[in-house]
This record gives structure tokens, sequence and C-alpha cells, in this order.
């Protein structure tokens, strides 16, 4: 609730002065009483309760007084109502799940870094049909886009590396995204591809890929994951236990490069687990949703409420002190 016109809200400090005028005044003109030696002989007579009604007049009209002030100060009742109307986009994340995603140049590892970062990513959108395809040797979709957002999310974290054959078919990534995406009938669609490697797999060469999306108006960003020269890779030593041992990093730039120019998206290299957030703030950025907000407010006058009592009181003032309480004469 607000007020309208809350100055008038200060004549509520004439209130307690009114109080005490009347009070002084009654005290002055309080008439004389009688003095008895003994008024043990009194104590069982009945009191009259029009002695104490008489103080249902000012005390009313005290209330009254509150109740106009209130009423002056236009008490609201405010409705606001926010209507969005945004033009979506159409999002595939297709993440590379093969074995070399273990290497810990990310932290914990690319994988789980990957999975970490796209999630903070989903969490950020508003009104964007989000999927996620995931490849290996093959490529399969875990959910197409959509916007239930905690449901992809909980799928996300069910993914692991070694569901299907290990190889990387980059091509078949793209493949399967695109044909979730050709349909869409969103003003932008979207691929944010993840590997960390060389397409050394699958029926369908990258670049055709590529060229598929572009057909279907499709924009790709590429992420390349993992340092520069060697990463730390865990293998299981039958002696030994957990070891690491030095891996060559290879990816193929130059590819995930061409991808990206042939649809107006872009190439990215993630060396640590912060580049990688970075990454993904910055396809945030350049992938946005125009989001129009209307604003409707909506005023209810409730001085009504206020006002019709104090009448009420008014009334009730006027005729407790001139006929039910009356102390003068007719």
């Amino acid at each position: 609730m607000s007020w309208a016109n809350p100055e008038f809200l200060w004549l509520l400090l004439l209130l307690p002065l009114l109080m005490g005028l009347y009070i002084w005044r009654y005290l002055k003109n309080r008439r004389p009483t009688l003095t008895f030696s003994d008024t043990s002989k009194l104590t069982d007579l009945p009191g009259n309760w029009r002695t104490y009604g008489t103080w249902l007049g000012p005390v009313t009209r005290w209330i009254a007084f509150a109740l106009v002030v209130l009423a002056l100060a236009r008490p609201q009742f405010k409705n606001t109502t926010v209507e969005r109307n945004a033009e979506g986009i159409d999002i595939v994340l297709a993440l590379d799940i093969s074995t070399s995603m273990k290497a810990e140049d990310l932290k914990p590892n690319r994988f789980e870094a990957a999975r970490s970062v796209a999630i903070d990513f989903i969490d950020k959108r508003l009104s964007d049909r989000i999927g996620l395809v995931v490849f290996a040797r093959k490529s399969f979709t875990v959910v197409p886009p959509t916007l239930d957002y905690r449901l992809l999310k909980q799928l996300l974290n069910d993914v692991q590396m070694g569901i299907v054959e290990d190889g990387t078919a980059i091509g078949m990534g793209i493949a399967t995204a695109v044909n979730r995406l050709k349909e869409s009938e969103a003003e932008s669609k979207v691929i944010i591809l993840l590997t960390d490697g060389q397409n050394n797999s699958g029926e369908i060469d990258p670049v055709t890929a590529a060229d598929l999306a572009v057909t279907y108006g499709i924009k790709i960003y590429t992420i390349g994951a993992g340092t520069r020269g060697t990463a730390p890779y865990p293998v299981q030593d039958p002696i030994f236990g957990k070891r690491y041992q030095n891996v060559k990093v290879d990816i193929d730039e130059e590819m995930l490069t061409q991808i990206a120019s042939m649809s107006n998206g872009a190439y990215f290299r993630a060396t640590d687990t912060e580049r990688l957030k970075e990454i993904y703030n910055q396809i945030d950025e350049l992938e946005r949703t125009e989001i129009e907000e209307l604003i409707f407010t909506d005023f209810e006058d409730l001085y009504g409420w206020f006002l019709i009592p104090a009448v009420l009181l008014l009334l009730l003032s006027i005729v407790s002190e001139k006929v039910l309480f009356r102390t003068e004469p007719a």
C-alpha cells in the first residue's frame, strides 16, 4: 500500500493535542463532590453505566479525526504487472566426451571444467531453448532444445566419459546438433562446440557438417580446450596405482577456425579453466536475447475504507452526546 498525499499524515500530530485539551477542560470543569463521613453503606449501590458512556463521544471523535486524516492522505493499493516479450535463441551445446577430456590442464579436468562452466552459462540464460549433444566416436542427443533448465542441468550432470566408444567425431557432433536446430523458427540458432582434439572418426567431415549448418542459418562457436604443449593425463598403473604422464595437446585449430568462420561464429582457445569461463561469458554477451519489458501500474484508491467509518463514528459521537449520554438539560 502507498499514499498519494502523505503530507496530510502530519495532521495526526494534532490528535494528542486535541485529546490533551479535552482532558484538561474536563478536569477543570468537573462538578464538586459531596463528602460523607462514612461511605461504607454506599459500596453496594449499583453504578451508573452512563457515567462511563460520557467518554464515548470524544473517543469516537478522536478516532474519526484520525480516519479522516488517513483518508485525506489517499491510501492506494499498487498493482504492478510486468510483461516481457523476448525473441529467444535456440542453442545446442555440443560437448566432446572422449577419454582425452580426462587431461588435467583444466581443473579438475577438461571434462569437469567444461560441464561446470556450461551449467553456469545455462543459469545466465532467460528465455532461450538450450539442448545438449555429446560425441566421442559417435554422437547422440542428450536433451533437445528446451526451456526446462532444471532437467537440462540434471542430464548434463549425469553425462560421463566412456558411455560411447572412444574417438573424436567432431563432424558427427555438429551434424547431430544441426539436426536438432534445422526445424527451429528462432530468430537466432547457435551451436557451441567444445573439443580437445582432432576429428578422427565419424561418417561426416566437420567442414561438410558446418556447411550444412550454414544452409540452415546456424552459427557455430568452436572452443579448443587444452593448454599448449603437453598436459598431465592420469593413467592407472597396476603396481603404483594412479600416476600421470604428459601427453601432447593436439587441437586442430585451423579446422575449428574454418568451421566458425564459415558460419559467422568465432573460435576460442581455452588453455585453462579461467579462460574457459571468460569464453562462455563472451559468447553469452554476443548472443543476448533482446527483452522488451512493459510495466503496467494500476492504483486502487482505498480512502473509502477510512472515510466511511469516520462518518459513522461522527454520527455515533453526536447521538451519544445529544441523546444517549446527554449531560445538559434539554
